[in-house]
C-alpha cells in the first residue's frame, strides 16, 4: 500500500497505460482522478475501478475543460490536496516528413505538447508543496525514426517539461520526473485505422526490433509511474526512467 492516504490525479486513463496506472494506484491504496474524453468509456472504466475512484469528462486541448478539472479535483480534495498528477493523456500516430498534413501534425502538438502544458498549468495550484508529478514521455526521444519526426519533437517536449518543471516548483518541493515508455501494446496502435492483420503485423515487426524480443505491457509502465509517484523516489527531480524492452539502449 505505497500510497495509501495519498491523493492522484491521471488524465488520458480509460485504457492503455493510463488505465493500467489508475488500476495499480487503486491496488495501492490512493484516491485517484480519472479523466478522458469518451463519456461512455469513462462511465464504464469508472465503475469497473470502484469507489476509491472519480472520473472526470474532459479533453486537455481544452483549456476550459482544465480549468474545470482543476476546481473539480479542488472541491473533492481540497486547495492543496493532490498529492500525485500523472500526465498521461496523449496520441500517436507517424508524421512522414512529405505526407503529413497540417491537420494531422497539429494534433499531435495540441494534444501532447500544448495539452500537457496547460493541465499542468491548471492543475499547479491544486499540488500539496512537495507533491509528485510524472508525465508520460517515449523512447522516440532519444533516438531518430524514420517517420515518426513530430511525434518524436512532442515526447522531447515532454522530457523537456519535466527538467524545466522542476526548477520552476522547486521552493514548493514539486518533482517532476518523466516515464519514456517503449512500444507497448496498447489500443494506440489502432489509430492509424489498420485492418486487424496489419496491426498485428505492424507488431510482430516491431518486436522484432526490440532487444527484448516482445511489446511492453502496460502494466510493467504503470510499475515505473508507480516508483517515480511514491515516496520511494523523493531523491529523484528531472530525471527519466526509460522502460523499453532495450530498444533506445542497445
Amino acid at each position: 500500500m505505497r500510497l495509501r492516504g495519498k491523493t492522484a490525479l491521471i488524465t488520458g486513463a480509460t485504457s492503455g497505460i493510463g488505465l493500467a496506472t489508475a488500476q495499480l494506484f487503486v491496488e495501492e491504496g490512493a484516491r485517484v482522478v480519472i479523466t478522458g474524453r469518451n463519456a461512455e468509456r469513462l462511465k464504464r472504466v469508472g465503475a469497473e475501478l470502484g469507489g476509491a475512484v472519480t472520473t472526470i469528462q474532459a479533453d486537455v486541448r481544452s483549456l476550459n475543460d482544465m480549468q474545470r478539472m482543476a476546481r473539480k479535483v479542488a472541491e473533492t480534495f481540497g486547495e492543496g490536496g493532490l498529492d500525485i498528477f500523472f500526465g498521461n493523456a496523449g496520441v500517436a500516430f507517424s508524421t512522414p516528413l512529405l505526407t503529413t498534413e497540417e491537420a494531422r501534425f497539429d494534433e499531435l502538438m495540441a494534444v501532447n505538447v500544448k495539452g500537457l502544458f496547460f493541465s499542468m498549468q491548471a492543475i499547479t495550484p491544486v499540488l500539496r508543496d512537495g507533491a509528485s508529478v510524472v508525465l508520460n514521455s517515449a523512447w522516440l526521444n532519444a533516438v531518430g525514426m524514420g517517420g515518426f519526426s513530430a511525434l518524436a519533437a512532442t515526447k522531447s517536449a515532454v522530457r523537456s517539461f519535466a527538467r524545466s518543471w522542476s526548477c520552476e516548483l522547486m521552493d514548493r518541493k514539486i518533482r517532476v520526473n518523466a516515464v519514456s515508455p517503449g512500444a507497448v501494446d496498447t489500443p494506440i496502435f489502432e489509430l492509424e485505422g489498420a485492418t486487424p492483420e496489419q496491426l498485428a503485423e505492424t507488431k510482430r515487426q516491431m518486436a522484432l526490433r526490440i532487444p527484448a524480443r516482445r511489446l511492453g505491457d502496460p502494466h510493467e509502465i504503470a510499475q515505473a509511474v508507480l516508483f517515480l509517484a511514491s515516496d520511494e523516489s523523493r531523491y529523484m527531480l528531472g530525471a527519466e526512467i526509460v522502460v523499453d524492452g532495450g530498444f533506445a539502449q542497445l
